[in-house]
């Protein structure tokens, strides 16, 4: 089970950064964790399903059983403090987004959501996908790290020796997933 026993509602937000392999192995592992999810809500910014088509030809988001939401819908439960969606994911996180989320613009229901997180004190983490940075990139990240967020880049790790490019991605959801508080069976490093 999850972090003190109950079950998650998570908001997934996947944005137009490249990366869209990270979305598609968070919603898998997601579903493979159902018994530990009360909900998920997905929203997909305007550019993330070009990027999706572009980097996954042949995979649609829509085979996933989970609820998709326009990001013009402000009557997603997830758009207000009163729901109890209480993890939000953004993956990949596109440096655009993150600026957003930093300046508090809630101009669409990815940063909405994204604020009512932080504005909630709920667990926002951003998998950032961008290289390399810029001073206004970095700033915006210590602006959402003091509010409350969780900055995580997409950077892989090797020590489990990955033996293709899903199982090196794979490295960056199940930190992803740790971090979320779900109880996750993944390679630890020196532990049996």
């Amino acid at each position: 089970m999850s972090e003190a026993g109950m079950k998650k509602k998570v908001v997934l937000a996947i944005t137009g950064a490249s990366g869209t392999l990270y979305a598609f192995l968070l919603l898998k592992k997601l579903e493979a964790l159902k018994e530990q999810i009360e909900d998920v809500g997905v929203v997909m910014s305007d550019n993330a399903l070009t990027v999706w088509k572009h980097e996954l030809p042949g995979e649609t988001p829509d085979k996933f059983s989970f609820r998709f939401y326009k990001p013009t819908d402000f009557n997603a439960p997830f758009a207000s403090g009163s729901s109890r969606f209480n993890t939000m994911i953004v993956c990949p996180c596109s440096m655009g987004t993150l600026g957003r989320i930093a300046s508090g613009i809630s101009g669409d229901l990815v940063s909405r959501a994204a604020d009512v997180m932080l504005k909630e004190r709920r667990k926002l983490i951003l998998v950032t996908r961008d290289t390399p940075l810029s001073l206004i990139h970095i700033n915006n990240m210590k602006t959402i790290t003091e509010a409350g967020g969780i900055i995580c880049p997409a950077s892989p790790s090797f020590y489990s020796r990955p033996a293709d490019i899903n199982a090196l991605a794979q490295t960056v959801i199940d930190r992803v997933i740790d971090l979320a508080g779900f109880s996750n069976e993944s390679f630890r490093w020196n532990e049996k």
